[in-house]
């Protein structure tokens, strides 16, 4: 009988007939599939102040915003568009063409889109009470939430001295406004590089100014006087950039924020509970800063 050599490598080396075959039965990788990001659901979203057309509009955010979020009736409530600075130069991108295609597929998948012009867009004030792409124009509206509470939306300017007296000044502040937006945006790229969620230097600086701060006060109580004797329950404007809940005397004063500063919508759910969305990067699950009033008007600001 023919001796066979033995060592103990002998159980640790397979042959060349195994290993083939080793090589044969493994299977192959397969690169994981990308699962969507969830869907945030909503009866209603308002959103305002977005100034398409200039540099200091956060338009991939809202894009992202508007991609993620589903809702029944959507309210633009002012200053979409800057026409202000459109007219002085033209400055449009990719990001912002994204976001009016996602409200225009909006429009084609049902949902209910109601334009209230601002003082941005006036030019679309005389297009109120006509519908544009399937889009509604009109100065202002009446909408009742899921538990039968009514909400007079309108932009705000109205209430605005400023806007009101001395258009000339307006577009003077408007143009300090946008240097300051510049310096923001400057701090927004460095920031998405560092890999940091958006914030706002202008939005910060704003609430420091004594003078800001006492503005936005009086500002919030004017409109909310106005609309008491509207027979509402609720007022919900933009106009100031600044996102609030809060209850003054018998009406619950709301602002939406903006989209150039706080990046803030404003969105009710099935039940009306009302809530403010701060939407400060692009990451599902650290996106989102929330500041609520329920039934009872109850909330809180959330920082920008």
């Amino acid at each position: 009988m023919a001796e066979t050599s033995w060592s103990p490598n002998s159980f640790l080396r397979p042959g060349p007939l195994a290993t083939e075959r080793r090589k044969r039965s493994k299977p192959p990788l397969r690169t994981p599939h990308p699962w969507p990001a969830p869907e945030l659901r909503h009866r209603t979203i308002f959103i305002s102040d977005v100034h398409l057309g200039t540099r200091g509009c956060k338009a991939e955010l809202l894009a992202d915003f508007l991609a993620k979020n589903s809702c029944d009736t959507l309210f633009l409530v002012g200053d979409i568009v800057d026409g202000w600075q459109l007219q002085r130069r033209w400055y449009w991108t990719d990001a912002q063409s994204r976001v009016v295609g996602e409200i225009l597929k909006k429009v084609d998948d049902g949902v209910r889109v109601i334009y209230v012009p601002g003082n941005h867009d006036e030019f679309l004030r005389d297009y109120c009470g006509r519908s544009i792409a399937g889009i509604e124009v009109v100065r202002e509206a009446i909408h009742e939430t899921a538990d039968g509470r009514r909400i007079l939306v309108l932009h705000g300017d109205q209430f605005d001295g400023v806007i009101g007296y001395a258009k000339w000044l307006a577009h003077v502040g408007d143009w300090a406004y946008t240097f300051a937006l510049a310096l923001n945006d400057r701090l927004h790229i460095l920031r998405r590089a560092l890999k940091l969620p958006y914030w706002s230097l202008s939005a910060y600086l704003k609430r420091k100014v004594k003078n800001a701060v006492e503005y936005v006060s009086r500002f919030e109580e004017v409109v909310a006087r106005a609309a008491a004797p509207r027979g509402v329950d609720a007022v919900l404007c933009g106009h100031i950039h600044q996102a609030e809940m809060r209850r003054i005397g018998p009406i619950l004063y709301l602002n939406d924020g903006d989209w150039v500063e706080s990046c803030t919508a404003l969105v009710e759910d099935a039940s009306g509970h009302l809530e403010i969305l701060r939407w400060a990067s692009f990451t599902p699950a650290s996106n989102l800063a929330r500041s609520s009033a329920g039934a009872q008007g109850e909330a809180a600001l959330i920082p920008a």
